[in-house]
């Protein structure tokens, strides 16, 4: 369902790559045969909102390549509205490579110059920022450039100016700066939005700290209303005088991890969407990632509507 002005609820934008995975346990040395998919955290968003039955735009920056006509498609082909992401001409578009050899999982970025890192303030659509009810950016797109950095900013900027709800994810990525850089540039973004959604690991980085209490105290200096995943079986959300712990929905089985931050994120704003109370929205948060970590995929494992309603109403599957 659109806005009544015909815009996408949720916008966000930031770099997919396509994906090859050896599925090999000896690793992609050994491999004879990968398997072909794409993944990016703010496209598996989107998707898992379209699945959860509300409109999303992605406005990413892809090669005019065959990935990156590959991932534009598939993007499109999951009820996302891409109209504003860009094929670029001669420029590539990024990949990664994933193994999990012997037990040990490990990705290899192939992005440095791809057509995602070359993205501008100018590559945006303002008045599509304008007229959504929800920017969600993250760090990773601040991370792999300047003027992807500058995107963000430009970008958080134009939603606050438009009095757009804003939701951040620092998505903290080692690989792709420093620690001392993320810190930097993390913490100035988390000042800029509305809910900030980091995890309890990446805030012991961020806040150089691994007290609890500090860091929820330095989380209460925000404007921001703080979503802390990753706790003791349970999601945090610290306002300015309240804490609140909202449990997990624990997973029958776990076989991939890869996505559940993206699913997370997907339910909790969803939840916004619908109007539900924080613990409302964090509960479906919660539920949403835990039925992601159950399938292999980076985004292939987001649940739809029907699916999570009959999980919250605990309707057995029946085959016929």
């Amino acid at each position: 369902m659109n806005n009544q002005n015909g815009y996408p609820e949720v916008v966000t934008f930031g770099e997919s790559m396509g994906l090859l995975t050896a599925e090999d346990s000896r690793g992609l040395e050994y491999a004879s045969q990968l398997r072909k998919s794409f993944g990016g955290a703010e496209s598996n968003l989107a998707i898992g909102i379209a699945r959860l039955g509300h409109s999303a735009g992605w406005c990413g920056r892809l090669g005019d390549d065959p990935l990156g006509h590959m991932i534009q498609k598939s993007i499109r082909g999951e009820g996302v509205d891409v109209s504003r992401s860009i094929l670029a001409t001669g420029e590539p578009t990024g990949l990664m490579l994933r193994e999990n050899a012997s037990g040990h999982a490990s990705v290899y970025y192939y992005r440095k110059l791809s057509a995602a890192s070359r993205m501008t303030p100018e590559d945006l659509d303002e008045d599509y920022i304008r007229n959504t009810r929800i920017l969600h950016v993250t760090g990773i797109t601040a991370a792999i450039s300047e003027s992807g950095l500058a995107t963000v900013n430009r970008a958080m900027d134009i939603a606050r100016e438009a009095g757009v709800t804003v939701c951040f994810d620092p998505n903290l990525r080692l690989k792709l700066w420093t620690l001392e850089e993320a810190r930097r540039i993390l913490l100035a973004l988390a000042e800029k939005c509305d809910y900030f959604l980091p995890g309890l690991d990446e805030l012991a980085l961020l806040y150089e700290t691994e007290d609890q209490n500090e860091i929820f105290a330095r989380l209460r200096r925000l404007r921001a209303v703080s979503i802390v995943k990753g706790g003791p079986d349970l999601t945090y959300v610290v306002e300015k005088e309240n804490t609140l712990e909202v449990p997990y929905f624990k997973a029958e089985r776990v076989l991939d991890t890869v996505g559940a931050g993206d699913g997370f994120c997907a339910g909790f704003i969803t939840g916004l969407l619908r109007g539900y109370t924080i613990e409302e929205a964090v509960r479906l948060g919660n539920l949403n990632g835990s039925m992601v970590i159950q399938a292999v995929g980076d985004w292939e494992a987001l649940p739809t509507d029907a699916q999570v309603q009959a999980k919250l109403n605990n309707k057995a599957h029946v085959e016929r």
